[in-house]
């Protein structure tokens, strides 16, 4: 087995590899991970055979001296096959810390595949790691919802969709990323004094590349936007990359009947619906209001696990 940096002639198998890897998920398809190449520098790697089939990739992008799985990505980590045992993941990371550290890394950060992405048990990599003695440095909280096991909504949440249905706020699909975004600006300015990490080129662009995967749904009133939801869908999970409510939205449960559908209809036969990340300052501050949103439609916790793995030798 040998480590062996990506190069644009890998990208097809790439591709295949992460398709049929039980742990892996279309952000590492490189169509999506290349579409902010110019941001980063990529140090992504493949673990191959002697036959030079894969049987491990690690999407990887170098900051100085630290690799970063993945700067672009919410989460990286390695990705592999229901065929991996721990012994073999164990061989890989002792192959991938000799690799960098003979590159000139003196360490890893990696962000762990959170579990609602895998398709069965995939925890071979954080044994390994702490194996290899790296560090957890940040946890942050998601909240999930298990679709074949939900909660009922809390009574709040009940009296929103019944005002959104009362008010005649309709919800549908559809791909105005411009407006989805407009709305954004002006909710997060206003609100935060931030704007959206993508812009709604990007995310026109990434539609236009995974229109199974990234999925716009709006609440209209009028032919106006209230409320809007940006999915990503990934196999069995379907997870909430943004939301957006205006003021009038508030006033009505646009949010909440626009939620309520995509829980109930348009995603009730996966496994899992995610709000995302509650937490701030590098996961040490809980925003507790925003968190307890999540669970009044049924959401409960999950953690995502940052390591830090010193390849001192």
């Amino acid at each position: 087995m040998e480590v062996v940096r990506y190069s644009p002639g890998h990208k097809a198998r790439w591709n295949q590899f992460v398709a049929k890897s039980k742990n892996g998920t279309f952000l590492f398809d490189r169509d999506y991970m290349e579409y902010h190449a110019d941001r980063f520098q990529d140090h992504s790697l493949l673990i191959l055979d002697e036959k030079g089939n894969i049987h491990a990739v690690l999407a990887g992008s170098a900051h100085d001296q630290q690799l970063v799985s993945h700067g672009g990505l919410t989460y990286g980590g390695l990705v592999v096959t229901s065929d991996a045992k721990l012994s073999q993941v164990r061989d890989w990371f002792v192959l991938i810390g000799k690799y960098l550290h003979a590159a000139g890394f003196n360490s890893v950060l990696y962000k762990a595949i959170p579990p609602i992405y895998h398709t069965m048990p995939a925890a071979e990599d954080l044994y390994c790691l702490h194996q290899m003695g790296a560090k957890l440095i940040r946890r942050d909280a998601s909240t999930v919802i298990h679709l074949p096991s939900q909660l009922r909504f809390s009574k709040g949440k009940k009296e929103g969709i019944k005002k959104g249905v009362q008010a005649g706020v309709e919800v549908s699909e559809g791909t105005n990323f411009a407006s989805f975004f407009q709305l954004g600006q002006q909710v997060l300015q206003s609100r935060h004094g931030v704007k959206p990490v993508h812009s709604a080129d990007e995310m026109s662009l990434l539609n236009g590349r995974f229109p199974n995967n990234i999925r716009l749904f709006n609440a209209t009133l009028g032919g106006t936007l209230l409320a809007g939801v940006l999915v990503f869908v990934d196999r069995k999970t379907a997870h909430t990359q943004y939301m957006f409510n205006s003021d009038q939205g508030l006033q009505c449960g646009a949010l909440d009947l626009l939620l309520a559908h995509l829980i109930q209809q348009e995603f009730a036969d996966l496994d899992y619906f995610s709000f995302g990340i509650s937490t701030e300052q590098q996961g040490t501050h809980l925003n507790e209001g925003l968190c307890l949103q999540k669970e009044m439609f049924g959401g409960r916790t999950i953690c995502h696990d940052f390591y830090e793995w010193s390849l001192a030798q």
